[in-house]
């Protein structure tokens, strides 16, 4: 898989029906390894590893409903009180950032009333604070660690 701009980190694979398969431990599974889930898993060990957050408020891959249709969001970290801190939303590499990944994530925060949001591809990061007085969002260098 594609070096990401990431640290580095270790994950477990194996191969089952001629595919690569690569352990979340946030699920507790095997997963088939596609060029989006390399960027979820570098992204959960992002934020357990480099950001300090317990492995217990993060989620990954879950439905959610969305204006009678049925979403997934990439990942979502809740405060201590079960509000939501953060959503992530996951490209592929090969998949550039644009207004229509701001305008998806933005759509699933309708929803969800997070505090931050980053989008990825695992090469390009960005990261953003909710200001929900003035109905934007505003652009951030990195997101807060956890307290």
């Amino acid at each position: 898989m594609q070096k990401l701009n990431f640290p580095q980190y270790s994950f477990r694979f194996k191969s089952s029906e001629n595919k690569t398969l690569v352990f979340d431990e946030i699920r507790k599974k095997f997963v088939v390894l596609t060029p989006e889930e390399w960027v979820r898993l570098h992204v959960v060990q992002f934020l357990l590893h480099q950001k300090n957050y317990p492995k217990s408020l993060i989620n990954v891959e879950k439905q959610l409903k969305l204006n009678k249709t049925t979403k997934r969001y990439d990942i979502v970290v809740f405060n201590n009180d079960g509000s939501i801190f953060l959503i992530v939303e996951c490209k592929a590499p090969s998949i550039p950032i644009t207004q229509i990944t701001f305008d998806q994530i933005a759509r699933y925060n309708l929803a969800l009333n997070a505090s931050f949001l980053m989008v990825t591809n695992g090469l390009e990061h960005y990261y953003c604070q909710m200001d929900y007085e003035n109905e934007r969002y505003v652009f951030l260098k990195d997101i807060p660690n956890y307290k």
